[in-house]
C-alpha cells in the first residue's frame, strides 16, 4: 500500500472489517482532514433553507424588542436574564429548576421520537460549518470531486484570502454572539471606541473571534465527534423505534456491481454498487453502511447521494433512509410505547408548574437572614433583639418604595432610612428584630413582619427569634453550677458546731 492511499484511509474502517474509534484518523494515527462532497438532493435543499432562517434568526434575535426589552439578554455580571420579554433574577431558582428541566427532558422526547434530528438541522455548528464555512472553502479550493476552474482556485495566494475570509465571518459570529450578554448598545459602544478605551471588553471579543476561529478552521467536526456529549448520549436516548438515517442492508448487501449477463447461475448482488459516494459525503467521515453509529449527525447527504446513484440506476430510491431499526429489520413500527407516553406526561406537568410559577409572583420578593454573631442582645429598653438582614428583591422595570410594618407586638429597628429599590435592584439591609421578655417560651419566640409598596402588594414574613432560657443559656447555667461546691454548708463553720460529734469510747 503506498503512503497516499494509506493517509486516506480512515480509522473508523479498518481493513480487517472492526469499526474503530475515531473517524477522522487515518490507520497510523494522524489526522484525517475532511472535505465532503456536497450532494444536492431534496433534504439538501431542505436543510439549506433551514440553515438561512436560523442564521438570520441568531441575527435578528438581539435586536428584537418586546414589553421594551431585548428579546433575548444574558446579563450574567448583572445576574439579569431577560427572555421574551421577561426579566428574571438570581431568585428565581424555582423557574430555573423548571426551565432546566423543561429542556432537558424535551431533548429526551425530541431525541426519542426523531433521533438526531437536531444536530443535522439546527445545530450552530452544523448550520455554519456546512452552509458557510464549507462553501467559502469550496470558492477558494475547489470542490471536491470536481476540477477547478476560475483562476482563484489557481491562485497561490487562495489559503490566505480563505483565512482572511474566514477571520470575518467569525469576527461577525462573535459580535453577535457577545450581543446576546451584553446587548446591541453596549456591543455598538465597543466597536465604535478605541480599544483603548475598554481593554477587557477587546480581550473578550478577541478571545471569542479567536475561538471562532480555530474553531471553524482547524477543530472543526471534531468538535460533534469529541466535545459534544450528545451523541454518547444517544444509545441511553434513543430505542429501536427512534428515527435515524438507515441503510438497509438486506436490500443493498452483497455490494457490486451487478453483470450485464442475466445468466442465473450468477451470485445475486444487491442494489449497493459500492460507489462510495455515500462516505465520500459524509461531513464526518463514517460509513452509514456500517450501522447506526455515535458519528452520525442525521445530516441526510449520504441520503440525497445514494438517492442520486439509484434514480440513474432506475432503482427505487431509499436504500439509505430516514428509519427506525425496527422497521430496518422488518418489524412493525409502533409509534406509541411508554417513554412517548410517560415523557409528555411529566413535560404538562413540569410546564404547567413553570406558568403557574410565573404568573404568581409577586412585583417584589422579601427574605429574612440571620446573620453571625451573638445569637441575641438586650435593647435599652429591655426588649430581646436578634441581627438579621432583610433582603429585597425588585422585579419590576421601575423604582419601587417598599415599607416595614412589624407585627403582633414586635419591633423593628432599620438603619436605612429609604428602602427605595431600583428597576429589577437587589438589596440587604441590616435590622434588629425584638420583643419583650416575657414573649419567650423555652428561649424562642416569634416575630412577623409586613412588607408593602408596589402595587398594594403585602409580603407576611417570620422570624424564629433566640432569646434568653435557650438550650445555650440553659447549658452555660448548668456549666456554672457545676463549678460550685455540692454542699456550700460544709464551708459554714458555725454550722459544723452545731452538728454533734462522735463521742470517744
Amino acid at each position: 500500500m503506498s503512503a497516499a492511499s494509506k493517509q486516506s484511509t480512515p480509522a473508523s474502517t479498518a481493513p480487517n472489517g472492526d469499526l474503530l474509534i475515531l473517524s477522522t484518523l487515518n490507520d497510523d494515527g494522524s489526522r484525517r482532514w475532511l472535505k465532503p462532497r456536497p450532494s444536492p438532493g431534496k433534504f439538501w435543499h431542505a436543510r439549506r433553507a433551514v440553515a438561512y432562517f436560523l442564521i438570520a434568526l441568531f441575527t435578528a434575535i438581539p435586536y428584537i424588542t418586546i414589553n421594551g426589552k431585548p428579546a433575548v439578554l444574558l446579563d450574567i455580571i448583572a445576574r439579569r436574564f431577560t427572555i421574551l420579554g421577561y426579566t428574571f433574577l438570581p431568585t428565581d431558582t424555582l423557574l430555573l429548576a423548571f426551565t432546566l428541566l423543561i429542556i432537558g427532558l424535551g431533548i429526551f422526547l425530541f431525541t426519542a421520537i426523531m433521533g438526531r434530528v437536531w444536530c443535522g438541522w439546527g445545530c450552530p455548528q452544523t448550520v455554519y460549518m456546512e452552509f458557510v464555512f464549507r462553501p467559502i472553502e469550496r470558492l477558494f479550493e475547489g470542490t471536491p470531486g470536481r476540477a477547478k476552474k476560475n483562476w482563484l482556485q489557481n491562485s497561490p495566494v487562495r489559503k490566505f484570502i480563505k483565512l482572511a475570509v474566514f477571520f470575518l465571518v467569525s469576527c461577525y459570529l462573535a459580535h453577535t454572539f457577545l450581543a446576546y450578554f451584553v446587548g446591541v448598545e453596549q456591543l455598538k459602544y465597543w466597536v465604535t471606541r478605541s480599544p483603548a478605551d475598554h481593554p477587557t471588553a477587546f480581550a473578550v471579543m478577541a478571545i471569542v473571534t479567536a475561538l471562532m476561529m480555530f474553531d471553524f478552521t482547524l477543530f472543526r467536526e471534531q468538535t460533534c465527534l469529541v466535545v459534544c456529549p450528545y451523541g454518547r448520549f444517544q444509545s441511553a436516548l434513543i430505542d429501536r423505534q427512534s428515527l435515524i438515517v438507515a441503510y438497509d442492508k438486506d436490500r443493498g448487501e452483497p455490494r457490486g456491481k451487478k453483470p450485464a449477463s442475466a445468466d442465473v447461475s450468477l451470485k445475486v448482488i444487491g442494489d449497493c454498487v459500492d460507489c462510495n459516494l455515500c462516505v465520500q459525503t459524509c461531513p464526518t467521515g463514517i460509513d452509514i453502511r456500517n450501522g447506526l453509529q455515535m458519528e452520525c449527525v442525521h445530516c441526510t447527504q449520504c441520503i440525497d447521494a445514494c438517492d442520486a446513484v439509484m434514480a440513474k440506476l432506475k432503482r427505487p430510491l431509499g436504500l439509505i433512509r430516514y428509519a427506525s431499526q425496527a422497521e430496518i429489520a422488518g418489524e412493525p413500527r409502533r409509534f406509541i410505547r411508554p417513554r412517548i407516553i410517560v415523557y409528555p406526561l411529566i413535560l404538562c406537568i413540569l410546564i404547567t408548574g413553570f406558568i403557574i410559577t410565573l404568573l404568581t409572583r409577586t412585583p417584589f420578593t422579601a427574605t429574612l437572614l440571620r446573620t453571625r454573631g451573638a445569637p441575641f442582645i438586650e435593647l435599652a429598653d429591655g426588649t430581646i433583639g436578634n441581627n438579621a438582614r432583610l433582603k429585597l428583591v425588585n422585579r419590576e422595570d421601575r423604582a419601587v418604595q417598599l415599607q416595614v410594618v412589624p407585627l403582633n407586638g414586635a419591633n423593628v429597628k432599620i438603619e436605612a432610612s429609604d428602602l427605595t429599590l431600583g428597576p429589577n435592584e437587589i438589596r440587604e439591609f441590616p435590622i434588629v428584630i425584638s420583643v419583650a421578655r416575657d414573649k419567650f417560651s423555652l428561649g424562642k419566640s416569634t416575630a412577623s413582619l409586613k412588607i408593602t409598596g408596589g402595587t398594594d402588594t403585602e409580603l407576611v414574613r417570620t422570624f424564629q427569634l433566640v432569646g434568653p432560657g435557650s438550650m445555650h443559656d440553659e447549658a452555660s447555667r448548668k456549666a456554672e453550677e457545676s463549678h460550685e461546691p455540692a454542699h456550700k454548708d460544709s464551708q459554714d463553720p458555725a454550722k459544723h458546731d452545731d452538728e454533734p460529734k462522735e463521742q470517744p469510747h
